[in-house]
């Protein structure tokens, strides 16, 4: 267990989040690397501005996308509340973030709208339907780079915290896979602000609470993955996820972090070997071998995030999540800190969360 204390960790985690978003604004998006090296040098090192024509053009680097946007938020909604409270939710972003969008890509807030967004829109503002009938089929991290802060709210209430979780990110993507790998990384989350390592150990415990009924997927295997004995009844599954697989992966990426027949030289070819797209079946494995390699270091973690091309805003935002709550605030490179544009109200909003997550 981490001997920091959990408030440092919880206010690094989202610290660590809104800095990776950051750090990705200008590098975002590059698919050829020959072409990211060529604007960016052969190493970003920190915040950089976007180039002319492409994603983001007009921001400066330190600056937060619309992903950092809804992440502060979000935040905001969770501090003022004092907890989730959905109703406040859907009205910041009725009144916040949807009257700044018109449905297409390039326009909003950080300069790009997501598609689950994009769709969001098209079903709140053009057909005028009620939240609850808003989520769309994207799958991607989307939903993930704003419930990271649900996560770390209800840190220390699995139960609660997959609950909230879930209910945020049908708002905008209900596909149950990707639900429940959000879930999955919320849960993974929870556990590294409680004071957990993500190591081979970390998925153990997480099927520990499934087992105690206190996350919502469905398993059919004993202890240690092992067979169900004969006559033993089948688990309900009302209101489960179909599988505990994605609350496996993250043990299976920490393993292959460490394990010496495997090697991913430098790291961020991580971004190869487990895809540059922007599913979140290619981003959380990236993000989860990162956040285990470098579970010490955030800025290596970060960098090498970045670094990777591709959808490396999302793969940086969900390693400084993760390594964020491991190595806490206190240990976040001052100079990441103070590139950040409004780091002050953002470390506020941050610690002000940090400091309710013991309250019910």
């Amino acid at each position: 267990m981490s001997d920091t204390t959990i408030k440092d960790r919880a206010a690094g985690a989202i610290m660590g989040a809104f800095i990776g978003d950051a750090l990705g604004l200008g590098p975002h998006w590059y698919y050829d690397l020959a072409e990211l090296h060529r604007d960016y040098g052969e190493w970003i090192n920190g915040y950089t501005d976007p180039q002319p024509g492409r994603y983001h053009a007009g921001l400066k680097a330190g600056q937060l996308s619309q992903a950092g946007f809804i992440l502060k938020l979000t935040l905001s909604s969770l501090v003022v509340c004092g907890q989730y409270d959905e109703v406040d939710f859907c009205r910041r972003m009725d009144e916040e973030l949807l009257p700044l969008l018109d449905g297409t890509p390039i326009n909003g807030p950080g300069g790009y709208t997501s598609q689950s967004i994009r769709d969001l829109w098209q079903r709140r503002v053009q057909q005028k339907l009620p939240w609850g009938q808003t989520g769309g089929h994207a799958d991607t991290t989307e939903a993930i780079e704003r419930t990271l802060a649900l996560a770390v709210r209800y840190a220390l209430d699995p139960s609660r915290l997959a609950s909230t979780i879930t209910s945020n990110t049908i708002l905008t993507q209900n596909d149950d896979t990707v639900v429940s790998m959000t879930v999955a990384f919320g849960s993974v989350l929870g556990l590294l602000v409680q004071g957990h390592t993500l190591d081979a150990k970390l998925s153990g415990t997480l099927m520990k609470l499934v087992h105690d009924g206190e996350l919502p997927f469905h398993a059919v295997t004993s202890d240690n993955l092992q067979p169900p004995r004969p006559g033993d009844p089948d688990p309900p599954r009302a209101g489960r996820f179909a599988s505990p697989d994605a609350l496996l992966t993250p043990s299976y990426m920490a393993a292959a972090s460490v394990d010496p027949d495997i090697r991913i030289e430098p790291a961020w070819k991580v971004s190869i070997v487990y895809g540059m797209p922007c599913a979140i079946y290619h981003q959380l494995p990236a993000a989860y071998y990162l956040a285990a390699r470098f579970h010490d270091d955030l800025e290596s973690a970060l960098l090498h995030a970045v670094n990777g091309g591709g959808q490396n805003q999302a793969r940086a935002i969900l390693t400084g999540a993760l390594v964020g709550a491991q190595v806490g605030l206190s240990r976040i490179p001052q100079r990441f800190l103070d590139g950040l544009e409004e780091s002050a109200s953002l470390r506020t909003l941050a610690e002000e969360l940090a400091a309710g997550i013991e309250k019910s």
